[in-house]
This record gives C-alpha cells, structure tokens and sequence, in this order.
C-alpha cells in the first residue's frame, strides 16, 4: 500500500480544538515536523480536515 509523507507547515495558535486533535493523531506536535502514515481512507480523511494547515506528498 502507498505511503503519504505530512508536514505541519502551520502551528496550532486560532485554529479549533477538533483541528488540533486531528493534527496530534496524525503525529504531529510541532511546525516543519514530519510523518510517514498509510494511504487510507482514516487517514485521507483527518488530513481532509486540516489541508490549510499540512502539506501532503507520496512518500516510496
């Protein structure tokens, strides 16, 4: 299964609670930090919510 590189390119500070926790589920607690997770429909989804705040590519 493919794989989906996340980077956090904007903090936290203004944004909801449901966007933080989606965010932290992911992985991810600071800016520029970066996750490896599965490209699934769970995950599509969480980052659906957050797509002004990640940058998303394929990772090999």
């Amino acid at each position: 299964m493919a794989n989906l590189k996340i980077t956090l390119i904007r903090g936290f500070a203004g944004k909801t609670a449901v966007q933080k926790a989606n965010a932290q589920s992911l992985g991810l607690r600071k800016i520029g930090q970066t996750v490896i997770r599965e490209d699934t429909p769970v995950y599509r989804g969480m980052i659906d919510k957050i797509r002004h705040m990640v940058t998303v590519e394929e990772a090999d």
